[in-house]
């Protein structure tokens, strides 16, 4: 039984940062962060293989966001710097056996409960 619990959501002003963790339970994943802002379809925004190895950033994201992973501690992480107020939204993470680089939240098989990020201007 794979299990996601992300921690870190809160609210920050524009050009903070934020740091979302999550702890992943029942074996070896390539880990995702998406988000869904109200009224919105959920997109990528960041993953990273087990390894950690290869990461893949939206273009959105690129240069203020980081994704990383600690294997001995199950968790991923995703460092968010610079933050706008369009960054604002719920953050899921979310799992998959092996990493293909798709974008697509239909291929990731596995999801946490959400975080809320808001960014005030």
């Amino acid at each position: 039984q794979v299990q996601l619990v992300e921690f870190g959501g809160g609210l920050v002003q524009t050009g903070g940062s934020l740091r979302l963790s999550c702890v992943v339970s029942g074996g070896r994943y390539a880990m995702g962060w998406f988000r869904q802002a109200p009224g919105k379809e959920r997109e990528f925004v960041a993953a990273t293989t087990w390894s950690g190895g290869r990461t893949s950033y939206a273009d959105s994201v690129k240069g203020r966001f980081t994704v990383s992973r600690d294997n001995g501690k199950n968790t991923v992480i995703l460092q968010m710097n610079s933050l706008k107020p369009e960054d604002t939204a719920v953050y899921y993470c979310a799992a998959v056996r092996t990493y293909s680089g798709s974008f697509d939240a239909s291929d990731w098989n596995y999801w946490g409960q959400g975080t809320q990020v808001t960014v005030s201007s």
